[in-house]
């Protein structure tokens, strides 16, 4: 593959980790991040083996510049999370769709040959066809699912047009060690960490029925790394990157609950709006075409989780 890539949003979450994985196989990594929800600490393991630009997407001078040279660029960054989408729409639109045109762009114009862009399961909705399969029509519930439906679309129109090698993976669900529990967006899993660990209730909007699939940082980032394999291939093309399995949110509380050995009954609130209830991959096409295989399931995810918790 190749020697030099690009990861926007390297900084945060699921990049620091994409990052982490592309030194160890001998890759120049540049990192792109502006930082409002990333942070260098999470690249601390690589610091001095990166180059690290703080920036950001809509600056499309920059995007051009840190794209200069690379052969891979993967497009983690975003602005998340569906409530917040719900109460700013134009900035999720402006980061997630304007920026990821701009990095297309930028690869496009720079001789990038493999682009892989980070999507969401978000795009399905609330279809009550389970499990979810790339092929079903997109019914995106809220400004954020809309904004990264929107990127697949002009990911397939570079793919069509100019030739760039891009690949979308839908997300489903990420989780593991460096996720953010702080802020009112932050995601469940470290968000019921965080609570349980204080001794806290945990908070569940809804009746906590609703399902999830679970996945692990570390199967997102193998297909990240697969897809930029394969890019020349399966170009244009949008894969699910999940486990094919689902657990209901009160399960989550339970199996967390159990590994910090407490007993604080959940507090339930409304449900949010644009949340789905079910959400299960079929990971067919990715197996397939990708070969990508779920390595880490949730409660081995969970159980690592718990040993590096502060």
């Amino acid at each position: 593959m190749t020697d030099r890539s690009l990861v926007t949003g390297g900084a945060g979450f699921i990049g620091s980790h994409l990052v982490d994985r592309l030194v160890a196989m001998g890759h120049q990594v540049v990192v792109l991040d502006n930082l409002s929800t990333g942070r260098w600490e999470n690249l601390a393991q690589v610091m001095g083996e990166v180059e690290l630009v703080e920036g950001d997407i809509r600056d499309t001078e920059l995007c051009r510049k840190v794209s200069r040279g690379c052969r891979a660029v993967f497009h983690q960054a975003a602005l998340g999370s569906v409530p917040r989408s719900i109460e700013d729409p134009a900035t999720t639109h402006e980061v997630n769709a304007t920026g990821t045109v701009n990095m297309l762009r930028a690869a496009r114009e720079e001789g990038v040959e493999r682009f892989v862009f980070a999507s969401s399961s978000s795009v399905y909705g609330d279809t009550p066809v389970l499990p979810k399969v790339e092929s079903m029509r997109p019914l995106p519930l809220s400004p954020y699912a809309s904004s990264k439906l929107a990127c697949e679309a002009y990911c397939m129109a570079f793919a069509a047009v100019y030739g760039l090698g891009v690949v979308s993976l839908r997300y489903f669900n990420v989780f593991g060690p460096r996720q953010s529990p702080q802020g009112p967006y932050a995601a469940v899993i470290p968000r019921f960490f965080e609570r349980l660990s204080e001794g806290r209730p945990v908070v569940i909007y809804g009746d906590g029925n609703q399902t999830r699939d679970f996945t692990f940082v570390e199967n997102a980032v193998s297909a990240n790394i697969l897809a930029a394999e394969r890019a020349s291939e399966v170009s244009g093309q949008v894969f699910n990157v999940a486990t094919a399995s689902r657990v209901s949110i009160n399960t989550l509380y339970r199996e967390i609950a159990a590994l910090f050995e407490v007993d604080c009954p959940p507090e339930y609130l409304p449900a949010r709006p644009g949340d789905v209830l079910h959400s299960q991959a079929d990971i067919s096409l990715a197996e397939r075409m990708l070969s990508y295989q779920p390595k880490v399931g949730l409660q081995e995810g969970l159980r690592r989780i718990r040993e590096g918790w502060r």
